[in-house]
Parts: structure tokens; C-alpha cells; sequence
């Protein structure tokens, strides 16, 4: 079978993968949500650090501590995620790949779960 689309034709305007500009945007926007979390989350959850356990519960127990808290563990992590793939795809190769990929993505999620769980036990 002859085909008469060239090369160049076929990639342009997708990148090398097809989805580079779709993940470039992601990786943008998660980059100035962490700009605005982060420094929340540090005075929220620095000024928790040494109190007691009651007290830090019933900071927690608030709505604002805890969305806080949680919004950037869900970001911060999508966006670890995200890097980290990137890093993975860029220096290995083969089966290697796809096992170090699945490896991170299932100890991201699990990690988020973890903590988001934490966080509602706190909370409630």
C-alpha cells in the first residue's frame, strides 16, 4: 500500500506523542494552583506542627484547614505524577518503562489515598 502522506504531514501539530500541548497545559495550570497551595498549606499545616493532638483536630475539624490540606495533596501529587512519567518516559525504555510507570502511578494514588483518608479522619 502507497501512501501519499508524508512524514511531516501525519506529525504536524501533535508533537512526538500526540498529546504534548494537552500535557504542557496540565502541567502549567498545576504549577499555579501548588504557587497559591503551597504557602497555604505551609502557614495551615506549620502552624499545626507541636500542638496537641486535640488541638490540631479541631483546626483540622474546620472546613477551610482541611481543603487546604487536601487540595494539595491532590494537586501537588497529580503533578508529581505527571513529572515523574515524564522523567520515566524520557530515560528508560521497553518493559521497564511501562512497569516503572505503573509502579508510580499505583504508589501516587495510593500515597493520596492515604493521606486524603487521613485528613477526613481528622476532620470528621
Amino acid at each position: 500500500m502507497i501512501r501519499f502522506v508524508t512524514v511531516r504531514k501525519r506529525a504536524e501539530a501533535l508533537g512526538a506523542s500526540g498529546g504534548g500541548t494537552e500535557h504542557f497545559w496540565l502541567m502549567i495550570v498545576n504549577s499555579i494552583a501548588l504557587l497559591v497551595l503551597v504557602p497555604l498549606f505551609v502557614f495551615t499545616f506549620g502552624s499545626l506542627l507541636g500542638r496537641p493532638h486535640e488541638e490540631v483536630v479541631a483546626t483540622l475539624g474546620r472546613p477551610f484547614p482541611a481543603l487546604v490540606i487536601g487540595l494539595t495533596l491532590l494537586v501537588g501529587l497529580y503533578h508529581f505524577r505527571q513529572g515523574a512519567q515524564v522523567v520515566i518516559e524520557d530515560y528508560v525504555q521497553g518493559l521497564a518503562r511501562r512497569l516503572l510507570i505503573a509502579a508510580m502511578v499505583i504508589a501516587t494514588y495510593g500515597v493520596l489515598a492515604v493521606g486524603l483518608f487521613a485528613v477526613a479522619r481528622l476532620a470528621f
